[in-house]
């Protein structure tokens, strides 16, 4: 049996991995996906009733030869433990032999994938001369969201609104950092109305009363809901329009639908089809609100925990590994 690595977030964090690079890899996976190079499994979820979220994600491809599974945890109660909300691991095998490759701490792959999506969509709906962006909701989805959009558009201001002190002072350092003016929002219309780049990434909770509405963007802004849209109100949906889901397939197979299939023009798979090739076509309306509402697809944990292992066995990161009683070939156990 082959050593396999162990790759925490600081690990991960620390390998120097571009949004260029987590654009191209999230590309090349869906690209793939359409070949029918990888296959995924629609995201599982489970509510077991004390506000827990429970969800894991599966996809196993010849291009690269991996699986990949996704284990993770909404819990509400983590924070006065002194524990981060949000946990969870990803396994990597090879797809052929089933042979562990790592084992990885799945914050940041999560926090990468989730930002690389919303930046994907972004390059073809939103206004490239973006000088705006607000967050609702402003922890770690919040940080990694700032850096790929500051990435990709001329941003000169960050609007926050949110209800943790520390996330949001440490958003708007963030923020400063990059250069950007930092305006905290009193109310969430306030928070969105004039931006160009929206992102709503607060904590899963299906009890929530939705306190956003579509209508109060302005014409030509981009909305990202990453949180499964739970805090933007149904009935005002309808402005968002190109609105686009991460898989018509997954969305399709979950009993609770995020929206009316009849507002969707379509998915991930349908954008970059449009495209026709990998340089993205920008069909930026400023007539029309646009909006990405997604759960998490597989083929993105996919994509980002394949270039994670590639960067980390090529760099030398992380902890090789054997399970302590593992056996070699022609060996037998004790």
């Amino acid at each position: 049996m082959s050593d396999f690595l162990i790759l925490s977030d600081r690990n991960l964090g620390g390998l120097g991995v571009t949004t260029a690079e987590v654009q191209m890899a999230l590309e090349d996976a869906i690209r793939a996906q359409l070949r029918g190079a990888v296959h995924v499994a629609p995201k599982l979820a489970l509510l077991p009733g004390d506000g827990r979220y429970v969800m894991t994600t599966l996809a196993t491809g010849d291009a690269p030869s991996l699986t990949v599974v996704k284990s993770v945890m909404v819990s509400p109660d983590n924070p006065v433990r002194g524990l981060p909300g949000t946990e969870g691991v990803l396994l990597v095998q090879d797809s052929e032999t089933g042979q562990l490759l790592a084992l990885m701490q799945a914050g940041w792959i999560t926090r990468m994938r989730t930002a690389g999506l919303s930046a994907l969509v972004a390059r073809r709906l939103a206004d490239p001369a973006a000088r705006v962006v607000a967050f609702v909701g402003a922890g770690a989805q919040a940080r990694a969201h700032l850096a790929a959009f500051c990435d990709l558009f001329p941003l000169q201001r960050a609007v926050v609104f949110g209800r943790g002190a520390e996330n949001i002072a440490r958003l708007g350092a963030a923020a400063r950092a990059r250069g950007l003016e930092v305006e905290i929002a009193d109310t969430p219309h306030h928070a969105i109305a004039d931006a160009d780049l929206v992102v709503s990434s607060v904590t899963l909770d299906h009890q929530m009363i939705p306190f956003l509405d579509a209508r109060w963007l302005k014409p030509g802004a981009f909305a990202s809901l990453t949180d499964t849209g739970l805090p933007w109100r149904p009935d005002g949906m309808t402005a968002l329009d190109p609105l686009y889901i991460d898989d018509l397939a997954q969305e399709a197979a979950n009993p609770r639908p995020m929206i009316d299939p009849a507002q969707v023009r379509g998915d991930l798979a349908a954008l970059l089809g449009e495209d026709g090739h990998k340089t993205s076509v920008n069909r930026h309306d400023s007539t029309r609100r646009a909006g990405f509402l997604f759960r998490g697809p597989a083929i993105a944990d996919f994509a980002i925990a394949a270039l994670a292992l590639q960067r980390a066995q090529a760099t030398g990161a992380g902890r090789a590994t054997v399970w302590p009683d593992a056996t070699r070939p022609g060996q037998s156990p004790a």
